[in-house]
């Protein structure tokens, strides 16, 4: 096909498409269509036709997209910490951009050490053996149903071992120097 002034033609018809494709445009009816009665407008007795908004709370995430913060939104985890800047700082970039998706992982991870050092401190670590149900692998032959069976979750089983464990591990180094700089200037 070579370029042209005028548009060409690159979809066919309908009645191309109806000829062609056997139950094609079945639905055009709506007599014929399932959904038509929830397409009609109807009646509910709302008394807007827009809902009433919530007020907006200064330095509220709201991504670039979109000209204002949806009618009602959550406010009871507020961004707190390293974890809240990343994500603040994640919601300047467009929701079609990578680093958006990527640093708001990445302030889930920073969230989940903050939390966990934040408990370690107050005296009230995770019980990560408990938690896990890593015990469960022990009892009534959980174990021994994993293998000869082509199970997916056997694949990536060790590297959840690295990520289950490479929080603790940070935790413990970072202790374990913050604790050695303390004893150093003694």
């Amino acid at each position: 096909m070579t370029y042209t002034r005028e548009k060409p033609r690159i979809t066919p018809s309908s009645e191309e498409l109806r000829r062609t494709i056997p139950g094609w445009g079945v639905d055009l009816d709506p007599a014929d269509r399932p959904s038509y009665p929830k397409e009609m407008m109807q009646e509910t007795g709302a008394h807007w036709h827009f809902p009433d908004r919530q007020t907006p709370q200064p330095g509220r995430e709201k991504s670039t997209e979109h000209k204002f913060m949806t009618p009602v939104f959550g406010t009871a985890q507020p961004l707190h910490g390293l974890s809240g800047a990343i994500r603040r700082y994640a919601y300047t970039f467009s929701e079609g951009r990578t680093a958006h998706w990527l640093l708001l992982i990445a302030g889930d991870r920073v969230d989940v050490l903050e939390s966990r050092i934040a408990a370690t401190l107050s005296g009230r670590p995770d019980n990560p053996i408990a938690e896990t149900g890593v015990l469960r692998e022990f009892k009534d032959h959980a174990y021994r149903t994993r293998f000869g069976q082509h199970r997916a979750d056997l694949k990536h089983q060790p590297i959840d071992l690295v990520l289950w464990a490479a929080p603790y591990v940070a935790i413990a180094s970072s202790l374990y120097v913050a604790a050695k700089a303390l004893t150093a200037d003694r």
